[in-house]
């Protein structure tokens, strides 16, 4: 049995690249997939995970319907940055099957029972879902062996406002909820990988051709319709033909956190602020408190992008064979 792990996510373009890493490592028991609002409505995540985990031949992972939007905020959405359905250029096959009866909160939940103790969580959209898990289940943040998250900003800038990052700013009162839940003696740290690193994970286009070379075929063909969206992207935004693998990356910290460099710190949501909502601040001298998080600041990204061609490779090539 490998790793037992929930993914949480909106699934856009990094998301699907996430989620198929995942899916390429032997190592992973997938036990569900909560779909949260974010780059895309919940209905198109939920439709864009069964569609990759159908692709994938990976009927056997439930996919979990999330809130239609943020636990106060009104739902904002970034089309413009994966595509009008979240995908970028690429057309996915509708899946057959549907979405799982119970909630994206029930599912949290409901795995960290079945899993105590060794329950993984990668969540890597808003935190929607997992803080809603937490107000049924006070006590569901001690079931759990290890919270990775992608969000947050720690001295670097912003890329939805000056100061503050994606996930952060679609639902900064849920991921205030989600620290503060943590904030506890019999909980982890949660691992947060923000900005400051994820922006270090750059996919070029050589690193696309190197997948293609190695495994050619359908699931190859979408990724490089997706990634060309997200390319074309990020290079209108004057930072270059590549994208940004945030989501990726986070999902290689869940699976090895010994292999990135973290320092504890006390993280808090800025929810008030006019310039500064959704701002993730860390105190690292803990002049606010004890820590309540390990903050990711190094990595050797260009290793992990081998390694997560490697694996896309490896599902591919399964696929094709």
């Amino acid at each position: 049995m490998g790793i037992p792990l929930l993914l949480d996510c909106d699934t856009g373009i990094d998301d699907s690249l996430a989620l198929l890493y995942l899916l390429g490592r032997t190592d992973v028991d997938l036990v569900a997939i909560a779909s949260t609002a974010g780059n895309v409505p919940t209905d198109v995540v939920v439709a864009n995970n069964l569609a990759w985990l159908e692709l994938c031949g990976r009927d056997d992972v439930p996919v979990h319907r999330g809130a239609p939007g943020p636990v106060s905020a009104p739902l904002r959405t970034a089309e413009d940055t994966h595509g009008p359905r979240g995908v970028g250029y690429a057309e996915l096959p509708p899946a057959s099957r549907a979405a799982s009866p119970v909630d994206a909160a029930r599912a949290w939940i409901d795995a960290g029972r079945r899993h105590p103790g060794t329950l993984v969580g990668l969540a890597i959209g808003p935190l929607t879902n997992l803080a809603l898990a937490i107000r049924a289940d006070l006590d569901l943040p001690t079931r759990m062996r290890r919270l990775v998250i992608m969000g947050g900003a720690f001295g670097v800038a912003g890329n939805t406002t000056p100061v503050a990052e994606w996930n952060m700013v679609v639902d900064p009162e849920a991921a205030a909820e989600v620290f503060a839940a943590f904030d506890r003696p019999d909980a982890p740290d949660p691992l947060v990988c923000g900005l400051n690193i994820t922006e270090q994970m750059r996919f070029t286009p050589r690193h696309l051709a190197q997948l293609r070379d190695d495994a050619a075929g359908v699931l190859t063909d979408h990724l490089a319709d997706a990634l060309r969206f997200y390319f074309e992207f990020h290079d209108a935004q004057d930072e270059g033909y590549l994208a940004y693998l945030h989501d990726p990356f986070a999902a290689m910290v869940a699976l090895a956190p010994e292999s990135v460099t973290a320092v504890p710190a006390r993280v808090a949501v800025e929810l008030a602020g006019t310039h500064t909502r959704a701002m993730t601040v860390a105190d690292r001298r803990w002049m606010t408190g004890p820590p309540n998080a390990l903050v990711v600041t190094e990595a050797d990204t260009e290793a992990m992008l081998d390694g997560l061609v490697e694996a896309l490779a490896r599902l591919a090539q399964h696929l094709a064979d």
